[in-house]
């Protein structure tokens, strides 16, 4: 049992140390380049990669906020109705929803649509040795590959954010004026003055960071990834289950850093 747990904790350890490696030598490549008087990477590359992890995830999100909305408003409405204060629903979703729900629900959906995705194109090209091919022709394979999609998926994930919140008050507008008799202009001006400024800049925090853990991890399990077409399915299942279990870990560090530090 200690053994294990000592073998889970180094493996943990050495996983979180090559992603910091890959973040730096991203970063080295992207300097580089710049010194130089070129562009840090390939800006088609980027518009790429920013249409399909943007653009192409912005319906997913918004139907799975919409529906989470629908229950939350649905299921606070119902208990707040016994004590008479159903006018705190909007309020109580929209805060959740901007504060916490709307990064993190869009943080989960991301890694498993778009950070699977990279993981599995990345693998494939390691085992196909297209990566070593263009490290043999010069071409930094940090610079080229890893910089496009961790900067399109950070500066993605506060408007994919945005996009679930907005999804979701939507949703609680319609429950509140259907089961609580809550006119759409009523429910707006609780929405409006719940929310806090501190709300929006947590959420938006957040977001990024979650967009920089889940690029960083996609693509360092990518090229990681060992023993052909099997060891790129396992590399894929386990690139998700480590970005969404670190997103859920870093929510919390950020809760409680962000609520002491500022409250």
């Amino acid at each position: 049992m200690i053994s294990k747990i000592g073998n889970q904790t180094k493996s943990f350890l050495q996983t979180v140390g090559s992603v910091v490696w890959l973040l730096l030598n991203t970063v080295s490549e992207m300097m580089e380049n710049i010194t130089r008087g070129r562009a840090p990477f390939r800006a088609a590359s980027l518009f790429e990669q920013t249409d399909r992890a943007g653009v192409g995830s912005i319906p997913l999100t918004a139907m799975v906020a919409f529906f989470l909305g629908l229950t939350m408003a649905i299921l606070t409405g119902y208990q707040l109705q016994r004590f008479g204060s159903e006018r705190y629903v909007p309020g109580l979703v929209a805060v959740a929803f901007t504060r916490e729900l709307g990064p993190l629900l869009t943080g989960i959906v991301i890694a498993a649509r778009i950070g699977a995705a990279y993981t599995a194109e990345l693998g494939t090209m390691t085992v196909s040795e297209e990566v070593e091919a263009l490290e043999t022709m010069g071409i930094g394979p940090m610079r080229f590959l890893v910089a496009p999609r961790v900067v399109a998926i950070t500066c993605l994930m506060p408007c994919l954010s945005v996009v679930a919140t907005v999804a979701a008050l939507i949703s609680t507008a319609l429950v509140s004026w259907y089961n609580l008799n809550i006119s759409f202009s009523y429910c707006r001006d609780l929405m409006l003055e719940s929310i806090m400024l501190k709300d929006i800049y947590t959420g938006v925090v957040k977001s990024l960071l979650f967009g920089l853990i889940i690029g960083l991890v996609s693509c360092y399990k990518g090229l990681a990834v060992q023993g052909g077409a099997a060891g790129v399915g396992s590399s894929t299942t386990s690139s998700v289950v480590i970005a969404i279990t670190t997103v859920i870990g870093m929510d919390t560090v950020a809760n409680i850093i962000l609520t002491n530090v500022l409250p």
